[in-house]
């Protein structure tokens, strides 16, 4: 296993929900298995609004917190990541069990062109699973929860400048 190869990154659009804070914490629990592997090197929260409860949990973790505004969250969060791979999540999800050895071959195998994998979630709307489906044919334009990106990708703006293939991977998503 290669040392350090991607940055975490988690958006919490609403810290102001009752249960964001768990769900958070559920997400940012499952990377230490990560970053005990050697596979996760860092990681950011990026949140919708100010909340000191966030910032308690990112100091308490060691992420770095950032705001995100407008636009795709995971752009804003890539340009505080410091590996050159970005696992995009949100607030509650949770890698099921050998996400880390997927993710590591993943990354460790991927060619210069390849730019955008993605974990199987089997949660959603209708809509969002169609869209899935849909880019895998067609090529994903932006960069979802449950991608693995580079890094240089997502900070050229999050709206990826051509379609990029989907590349599937194994590993699945839980939702807590």
């Amino acid at each position: 296993m290669r040392a350090l190869m991607l940055s975490a990154v988690t958006y919490l659009a609403d810290p102001a929900d009752p249960d964001a804070i768990d769900r958070l914490a559920d997400t940012l629990s499952v990377l230490v298995s990560g970053v005990a592997g050697g596979l996760v090197g860092d990681a950011v929260i990026v949140s919708g609004c100010a909340s000191e409860a966030v910032a308690a949990v990112a100091e308490a973790t060691g992420a770095t917190l950032v705001l995100h505004r407008s636009g795709n969250p995971y752009a804003v969060g890539a340009a505080a990541a410091r590996r050159d791979w970005v696992l995009c999540l949100e607030a509650g999800d949770v890698p099921a069990e050998g996400w880390i050895r997927t993710l590591d071959r993943f990354v460790g195998t991927a060619r210069p062109e390849t730019i955008l994998g993605r974990l199987h979630r089997p949660a959603g709307s209708w809509l969002s699973r169609l869209v899935r489906r849909v880019e895998r044919v067609v090529g994903a334009r932006q960069a979802r929860a449950g991608d693995v990106v580079r890094r240089e990708a997502l900070r050229a703006g999050g709206v990826l400048t051509t379609r990029l293939k989907v590349r599937p991977l194994i590993a699945r998503i839980e939702r807590a």
